[in-house]
């Protein structure tokens, strides 16, 4: 019993101990715990400040930006509401001066008007005076002549007639002859009407490609889903698609000869491809353009290979390879340059010349009609400053500004480069004048829309008879698409001479694009 009683009490004094170390050890962890508690919480206080100020920081920011945009958008509303202001006053001025004139015009033309009145009140008065002094002559003719009024007035009407059929001749053969150069004034109006209207042959064999395709049902895939397709070709191509009757062909029409040549590319590419799409669709464009950028590269490499030039910069190379689709006049720009070159140098070779330099000017006289689809100027200034940025001779540079007689030839490379020019361009058959005018007018009403702002791209399609405009979606709303269009149309009604109607159309596109990595 007393065992168990010592067992009982030894047991209780463990537990109590146990107790007691228990809670020692509970306490020690509670604090430990309040202190972990106490770490995290002053780092989330410190993140919670920190974020706070990157808040306050873009906050800031953005409220800078705002405000600069407001700004600037501001300053430039208002610069546009002090020139509509100043054109609005300048217009009231001139219709002030128009009223005053009006006003003065009413005056005199009432005053003209008495006049007339005056005057017509006298001829009344004149003429009764003149028929009663006729009545009195008549009798005194028919008492001396003894002839009645009827027979008087028939003798003198018949000898007046005989006095007068000369003079009457004269007058008849003097409106027949004016009638005639008339009739020949008009007959030419009418035909030099008619021919400025016409674009011809030339134009046409030379601004279009076709493209064959095997299956007539590619076709509709090519057009797609409500022309979704087809819509994308021309807007990314910058051509004239033409889906006709034609069985197994495509037409592509524009006047760039190298967007046309990128464009059957592409075409031919997605027709042997199969997968007809917008996304595929630019994705091979971008391919393709790559592609021929480099093959232009390649082409310029080669052609001063074979005429022994080193030494010309690969920019020039670049644009001497896109000589290869640019006309002028109908002249293909790159084979017009090799026969300048050759001709050039072998003029130089018998006057004593440098042969290689003359070959050079040659080769590189033309150079600025690679650049002026993309840049405004005449492509003798384009070629000069193209060709004095990559460090040309001076003889290349003489001969661009000599060979439209800009400047005098200094040497004798230069003569013969514009000699050898006035050869290739002379020859039967070497230019066509109404493909030039063509091109110019169609790559002028391109100039003119994107010379407008807010404009990304333009493109003269459908024979220039249509101009098709890319306007940038965070520049140009809705409305102000509208009021693009009515400029473009202005300024082509004011600055282009052309047959008929050119069609303007905007369009703006909210494009959204995203990567998942």
């Amino acid at each position: 019993m007393i065992e168990i009683l010592l067992g009982l009490g030894v047991g209780a004094v463990g537990v109590g101990g146990g107790y007691l170390v228990a809670k020692r050890i509970n306490e020690a962890n509670y604090e430990i715990f309040v202190e972990q508690a106490k770490a995290k919480a002053k780092a989330i206080e410190y993140e919670a400040k920190s974020i706070l100020k990157d808040a306050k920081l873009t906050v800031k920011q953005a409220e800078f930006d705002a405000k600069k945009a407001y700004e600037d958008k501001g300053s430039k509303l208002q610069k546009e509401f002090d020139l509509k202001f100043s054109e609005l006053e300048k217009k009231e001025r001139i219709l002030d001066e128009e009223k005053e004139n009006l006003s003065k015009s009413q005056i005199e033309l009432e005053k003209d008007k008495k006049e007339a009145i005056n005057t017509y009140d006298e001829g009344i008065s004149l003429k009764k005076s003149y028929e009663s002094k006729i009545a009195e002559a008549l009798k005194i003719l028919e008492h001396a002549a003894g002839l009645t009024e009827d027979e008087a007035k028939e003798e003198v009407l018949r000898r007046v007639e005989e006095k007068s059929r000369g003079d009457i001749a004269h007058i008849v053969r003097k409106y027949e002859e004016e009638a005639k150069r008339e009739a020949k004034k008009r007959a030419n109006y009418i035909i030099a009407q008619a021919t400025t209207r016409f674009a011809g042959e030339y134009a046409a064999e030379r601004l279009i490609n076709v493209v064959d395709i095997k299956n007539d049902e590619l076709k509709g895939r090519i057009i797609g889903k409500e022309g979704r397709n087809i819509k994308t070709l021309e807007m990314v191509l910058g051509v004239d698609v033409i889906i006709d009757d034609t069985p197994h062909a495509i037409v592509l029409s524009s006047f760039n000869l190298y967007r046309r040549a990128i464009a059957t590319k592409v075409i031919e590419l997605l027709v042997e491809d199969g997968r007809i799409q917008p996304a595929r669709i630019e994705e091979l464009y971008e391919k393709v353009s790559k592609e021929f950028e480099d093959s232009i590269l390649e082409e310029g490499e080669n052609i001063a290979m074979d005429l022994g030039l080193n030494g010309i910069h690969p920019e020039l190379l670049k644009l001497i390879g896109k000589l290869k689709f640019r006309a002028s006049y109908g002249q293909n720009a790159l084979a017009h340059s090799l026969e300048v070159a050759h001709l050039a140098g072998i003029i130089a070779d018998e006057t004593g010349g440098d042969g290689n330099l003359a070959r050079r000017a040659g080769l590189l006289h033309d150079i600025g009609k690679a650049l002026t689809h993309d840049y405004e100027g005449s492509h003798v200034d384009l070629g000069a400053e193209v060709c004095r940025r990559y460090k040309e001779h001076p003889v290349v540079i003489n001969a661009i500004y000599a060979h439209h007689g800009h400047e005098e030839a200094e040497t004798i490379e230069c003569a013969a480069v514009c000699t050898a020019d006035t050869l290739s361009a002379a020859r039967p058959g070497a230019r066509r004048e109404v493909l030039e005018s063509f091109l110019k007018r169609v790559s002028e009403i391109e100039d003119i829309a994107t010379s407008k702002d807010g404009v990304k791209q333009a493109y003269a399609i459908n024979a220039g008879r249509e101009v098709r405009v890319i306007a940038n979606a965070n520049l140009v709303n809705d409305d102000e698409a509208i009021l693009v269009a009515k400029e473009i149309a202005q300024d082509i009604e004011a600055r282009v001479q052309y047959p008929g109607e050119i069609k303007v159309s905007v369009i703006r596109e909210t494009r959204a694009t995203s990567y998942a990595k």
